[in-house]
């Protein structure tokens, strides 16, 4: 989503900033645009639609200089439209943005008052206002930038320039941004893989950097006004490895982007304060006539569903139906013009699910999808939309939009939980304060994976897994088997771990890994009773669980422990050692991870 590049050197900048974006277009985007400095004049371009549309608008000779910025964007704050398109201008001073402001209502009420007026929807017209406000008090143009950004609140990664002096300023807090260093040039981007053929020398700018760019210098400060120090990186990358951000493989670069994704998810939807979660673009319909919600969905948003079933269903106390989509209308579904139907796909264009989706319109039903890919069927043809914003998935094995899809649930979930008053104020913002910290604790796991590395040695030469769990976990240990079987082909089956006595337990001896999620809730005592029925049969026992002191964790094979979280939310924290345990044998046992045999990344046809 968006992607941000920026150039100041010895050559003509358009041409390398079109370059740039279109190396950036698999982060999915709506429009472009770009802007080049050349003695102490801007000329602005912008699109609505691809590149190559922009392409063709600045084509008049006029884009002519050796500075500029450019940018695609993923729509967020204003629909998809030239006026919306980046780079934004005010007066002199020229703005490319990555990332939500959030407190950009704020901001402009306080720049209205001042005088200003905007020509956009976005959040990101009041960073150039700010920064003109800031110029018109006496502020030199680094000290009004600087000034600017401590306003903001939010992520951004930007981009700035201004006519009158041959500058470019680059900075970030919580959206990625790179310096790429050549000789006696330099570029901005979002990835590397943008300006990859120009230059291997990389800055990671941290949260909060300043970068400035002046005459054939650069030097970095943060947003405190102190001057930082960064490290330049050599990467010794292909154009393929780049896109792959040093990764081997696509499937583990997108596990490790699951903080940054979940982030992403859960920007300018709370309203902390008074304990909401923003979803009224939705439009829903009265939630207190509303007999059933259905979710419909194939694969691994099928098991999104699952989870959002436990959620809904134990908070809003509304019956929940799951369907995996396939089947949905061929049983002739009961449906009601007062149920909600909640249709869910990576990439919003999966054909059975698409299908499920007209079966509810012949209804009469409210139709709502969760997907990743703006402008697909599913995003334009349903009555609402929700975006994960996990931004581009490649490898075939979903991972980040599968957790982004259980993010999306839970924060819906809190919307409708205060619609309903089914919970009041303080219960909401603890619930918020609990998921914001996902992230994070997604990246304490993320931080100490060798241990999972050292399983999947000890495990890839095993035939068959046995996955359990019970309650939310159930579809959790299904998410965890699946990845196995899909990207190694070992055969691995999840049951409901109260199942066992009722046939699975005939495969277990010595030969069979059984894998157990066991976190201290609700389900821990009746799943430590399965795990004793899998010691009795020699079972090879792995644990998964948040409680360092589990009670089995002396009895078992392996353990491997998450940080806590509440209910709702550890599926999100316990499936990822389970995504990385199925990456590592897959990739011991050389199979094509990224693009397993058989299997398509959207699935098209019914």
């Amino acid at each position: 989503m968006c992607g941000i590049v920026g150039y100041k050197g010895k050559d003509e900048a358009c041409d390398i900033l079109i370059n740039a974006l279109k190396k950036l277009e698999y982060r999915g985007y709506d429009s472009a645009g770009i802007a080049i400095w050349h003695n102490n004049k801007i000329a602005v371009g912008r699109k609505k639609g691809k590149v190559d549309d922009l392409r063709k608008v600045i084509s008049n000779g006029n884009f002519k200089g050796t500075m500029g910025l450019a940018h695609t964007r993923w729509a967020t704050h204003g629909e998809p439209s030239e006026r919306n398109a980046h780079p934004h201008r005010v007066r002199d001073v020229v703005v490319v943005h990555n990332g939500i402001i959030e407190n950009y209502i704020e901001l402009k009420e306080k720049l209205r008052n001042e005088g200003h007026k905007f020509a956009s929807d976005t959040d990101t017209e009041v960073i150039p206002h700010l920064i003109i406000s800031h110029l018109d008090k006496g502020k030199d143009f680094i000290e009004a930038v600087r000034l600017t950004l401590k306003e903001l609140h939010g992520s951004y990664a930007v981009g700035i320039m201004r006519e009158k002096e041959q500058i470019m300023i680059a900075a970030r807090k919580e959206s990625p941004l790179i310096v790429g260093v050549g000789n006696k040039e330099f570029f901005i981007a979002s990835d590397a893989p943008a300006v990859i053929d120009r230059t291997n020398r990389f800055i990671f700018l941290e949260d909060n950097d300043m970068a400035v760019f002046r005459d054939d210098e650069m030097f970095l400060m943060n947003t405190d006004g102190e001057k930082v120090e960064r490290k330049i990186h050599t990467v010794n990358w292909t154009g393929a490895m780049a896109e792959k951000g040093g990764y081997r493989h696509f499937m583990l670069k997108e596990i490790f982007e699951q903080p940054r994704a979940i982030s992403e998810t859960l920007l300018g939807r709370f309203k902390e304060e008074k304990g909401q979660v923003d979803f009224e673009e939705l439009a829903l319909p009265d939630l207190k006539k509303v007999k059933k919600i259905w979710m419909v969905a194939c694969g691994t948003s099928y098991h999104a569903c699952m989870i959002g079933k436990h959620m809904f269903e134990a908070n809003l106390r509304i019956p929940v139906e799951t369907d995996i989509a396939s089947e949905f209308r061929y049983r002739n579904p009961i449906l009601s013009e007062n149920d909600i139907l909640i249709l869910v796909s990576q990439s919003g264009e999966t054909a059975d699910t698409i299908a499920a989706m007209k079966e509810g319109k012949r209804n009469g039903v409210y139709t709502l999808s969760i997907c990743n890919v703006l402008g697909s069927t599913l995003a334009r043809d349903a009555d609402g939309v929700i975006f994960t914003h996990a931004g581009p998935e490649i490898g075939v094995a979903s991972t980040k939009a599968f957790t982004t899809q259980i993010s999306v649930f839970f924060m819906l979930m809190l919307h409708m939980a205060k619609k309903l008053g089914k919970m009041d104020t303080d219960e909401i913002r603890d619930m918020i304060a609990e998921i914001k910290k996902i992230p994070h604790k997604i990246q304490t796991i993320l931080d100490h994976i060798s241990p999972l590395e050292e399983l999947a040695r000890r495990y890839m030469t095993c035939k068959d897994f046995l996955y359990i769990g019970r309650g939310i976990h159930y579809p959790t240990v299904m998410e965890g088997a699946l990845k196995l079987k899909e990207i190694s082909y070992i055969h691995a089956e999840a049951y409901a771990a109260g199942e066992m006595k009722h046939g699975p337990i005939a495969l277990i001896d010595e030969n069979l890994p059984v894998v157990v999620v066991s976190p201290r809730d609700q389900t821990y005592q009746k799943t430590c009773g399965n795990i004793e029925e899998v010691l009795a049969r020699r079972g090879r026992l792995i644990l998964f669980t948040d409680d360092p002191s589990h009670e089995m964790a002396d009895r078992v094979d392996a353990v491997f422990t998450v940080p806590e979280t509440i209910y709702e939310l550890l599926p999100i924290l316990c499936v990822v050692p389970l995504q990385l345990i199925a990456y590592y044998i897959a990739n011991l046992l050389g199979t094509d991870v990224d693009q397993p045999r058989n299997l398509a990344k959207s699935v098209t046809v019914e």
